[in-house]
């Protein structure tokens, strides 16, 4: 009997260290779980297990882009009389430095920008900054000017800032080409209305101000492939237009646009940007979108007189970073935010 207990012994250990080898292993995978859950691995927009807000979900992306703006087929044109002036439209948005840049071939007047630049896919990507509501919404009251603009002024606009240049002739050519273009990507939007996908999506305003030293991290991590360490942008082989714009510096845009304002910033990179993203292919998430818009806005730019902006300063955004204000609060606040105190639902 003794000998036979000696014989069963081990067997009685070997069972239990079994069961431990088993509990530890169930414990590493419940703490791998946990560490998971708080960390967000692979949860895509969101921190500490919770979405940041405005996030969007899947199930909700999948359905605006299906229903968003598309543009009209260039097939098309075939059935079009102005097929010619509709082509040469299409490329002065898409080419625009190579007819008005610092060696145009037809004049000099541009920073070497392209309007595509801003105005993606010749301005018909789907929450791209495109132009599908354009030619619907056109003329209307714009509060910066205090008046009715047509869309001869609102190109010209662009022109003057966001291509820090001149405006061009309103009754030449190149505008008769670039407005049939608009016009003809708009041609099946309802007069008055905006489609969904049009322009450009606003993302939610954060409970902080935008952080630039954040933001150039993120700059830095996501940005400066393409845009360069000085925001410098990357010229083509032909050195007449930019691959990837200049985002600050004497050839970026001016302080009077549109991009100037953090809000227009932060959500047209948060949907397009770094190369590849799109409204269902988020690459950043609100906080990493507006904090780059306040790091790239914060960098040095071309100067504009902005002194007939704005008449009425009642009308002026939450984020125009430039006074005087109908309100209390300072330039540094009304350009970074918190927003939130700013709202006239909050005055």
């Amino acid at each position: 009997m003794e000998v036979e207990n000696k014989n069963k012994e081990p067997d009685y250990l070997t069972v239990i260290a079994k069961l431990i080898n088993v509990i530890l292993i169930l414990l590493l995978i419940i703490i791998l779980l946990v560490i998971i859950n708080f960390s967000g691995i692979g949860k895509g927009n969101e921190k500490e297990g919770k979405p940041y807000e405005g996030a969007a979900t899947p199930a909700k992306e999948k359905t605006e882009i299906s229903q968003a703006w598309q543009a009209p087929d260039t097939m098309g044109w075939s059935e079009e009389k102005n097929i010619t002036l509709l082509r040469y439209g299409r490329n002065l948005i898409a080419n625009t430095s190579y007819y008005f840049g610092p060696r145009g071939k037809i004049f000099q007047l541009t920073n070497g920008m392209n309007c595509q630049n801003c105005h993606l896919e010749a301005g018909t990507k789907p929450y791209g900054n495109n132009y599908g509501a354009v030619a619907s919404t056109y003329p209307k009251f714009r509060q910066r000017s205090g008046s009715i603009e047509s869309i001869h002024k609102r190109v010209n606009d662009c022109f003057e800032r966001s291509l820090n240049g001149k405006a061009i002739d309103s009754t030449g050519m190149e505008m008769l080409a670039i407005i049939s273009y608009i016009e003809w990507l708009g041609k099946d939007v309802p007069k008055g209305e905006k489609p969904l996908g049009a322009g450009i999506v606003e993302i939610p305003y954060l409970d902080r101000a935008a952080d630039p030293e954040k933001g150039k991290i993120v700059y830095d991590l996501k940005c400066k492939t393409c845009h360069e360490d000085n925001g410098e942008g990357k010229l083509n082989s032909d050195a007449l237009t930019y691959k990837y714009p200049p985002l600050w510096g004497e050839h970026s845009f001016n302080i009077g646009a549109g991009l100037y304002r953090l809000s227009r910033f932060a959500s047209y990179v948060k949907y397009n940007m770094p190369q590849g993203a799109s409204f269902d292919n988020q690459q950043l998430n609100n906080e990493e979108a507006w904090d780059v818009a306040a790091f790239v806005n914060s960098q040095p730019r071309p100067k504009k007189d902005l002194s007939k902006d704005w008449p009425n300063i009642k009308g002026k955004p939450v984020d125009h970073p430039f006074g005087p204000y109908a309100d209390k609060f300072s330039e540094k606040q009304h350009k970074y935010g918190p927003f939130q105190a700013l709202l006239p639902s909050n005055k």
